[in-house]
């Protein structure tokens, strides 16, 4: 069923190098300029950045030197760096992490000192995000697919990280933005709130497509439609029936959050036609949070998921017939 220490790992990686590169998307789609020039939320996005830099190259380095223990049959303590070494050296695991620890380097960089610079800044983190998001393909079943169909394989499983990401990160960006102490302290903090969700909404639509996409393209190249019955007596494809479920559970979130409650936010915001005197935005504000923490969580469940399954079989081994 996997070792539970790389599971976690793999997770956390997921996790991290997702939001890396989704929180630094999210000011060139959703912010203008001038927004990006302002204390508010460019300094929390900053902050964040800096420390999950830091903890993807830890737990990047960690789950290269747990692989290798693993592959050496000996305890993390007892690694011997000659192998560890050859293992980097020689394997494409091996390159695709130090492929990420300079994505991660360069990531950290822009994140501390291009800050005075945040359109710069932001495009040069997303880049980078993206490049460390991207290695992961080659610790999964793309990994290992080889000739013409590796490529295809890989080529889509970037893409459907990527969008995962953008949509990963927005979530974050959004529980950052909407945080009460912030966003009403914010001069127009509601109107940028409300104008941001309502851009992203195409931004969304976007990475929905593709990830809807990608993911039937995946599916076939790992088990294929003929198989797809064969797949759910595994715990593969059980736990991708999960992540399906939750899927769909984060698009209809996302639906309300478009169709209902950003509507609901940018209503109150103040100079609107339907703002009045006793209008509360805090309630607008509590049902677009609640509404974001419960899609956050799902999203992190997913990645769990996925940590999971990439390390398993997508058939279960019934013997010879």
């Amino acid at each position: 069923m996997g070792d539970p220490v790389l599971i976690g790992i793999r997770f956390a990686l997921y996790a991290d190098l997702m939001l890396i590169a989704g929180l630094a998307a999210f000011p060139l789609y959703a912010l203008t300029q001038s927004e990006r020039l302002g204390p508010h939320p460019m300094a929390a996005i900053w902050r964040a950045e800096r420390w999950l830099c830091v903890a993807g190259l830890l737990f990047s380095t960690l789950g290269m030197a747990v692989l290798a223990a693993s592959m050496q049959g000996v305890g993390l303590l007892s690694l011997e760096f000659r192998p560890f070494l050859d293992l980097v050296r020689e394997t494409d695991v091996g390159m695709a992490w130090i492929y990420r620890s300079a994505a991660l380097l360069f990531a950290l960089v822009a994140a501390i000192w291009l800050t005075r610079w945040p359109t710069t800044a932001a495009t040069m983190l997303t880049a980078a995000g993206s490049v460390a998001v991207a290695t992961l393909v080659w610790s999964g079943h793309a990994g290992a697919t080889e000739g013409t169909a590796g490529t295809v394989h890989r080529i889509s499983d970037i893409l459907h990280l990527a969008a995962a990401a953008i949509w990963i990160g927005a979530l974050g960006a959004f529980l950052l933005l909407i945080a009460p102490k912030h966003i009403l302290e914010m001069a127009d903090g509601l109107r940028l709130a409300a104008r941001s969700l309502d851009q992203f909404s195409r931004v969304g639509t976007i990475c929905v497509i593709i990830i809807a996409a990608t993911g039937l393209i995946n599916s076939q190249m790992i088990v294929g439609a003929a198989n797809i019955g064969r797949s759910l007596g595994s715990p593969y494809g059980q736990l991708l029936l999960a992540k399906l479920a939750l899927f769909g559970l984060m698009l209809a979130l996302a639906a309300a959050n478009r169709w209902r409650l950003t509507p609901a936010l940018a209503a109150v915001v103040p100079g609107t036609d339907t703002d009045g005197p006793d209008t509360d935005p805090r309630q607008a504000l509590a049902a677009m949070r609640r509404s974001l923490v419960i899609e956050a969580m799902a999203a992190l469940v997913i990645l769990a998921l996925v940590a999971w399954f990439g390390t398993l079989e997508p058939f279960v081994d019934t013997g010879p017939a």
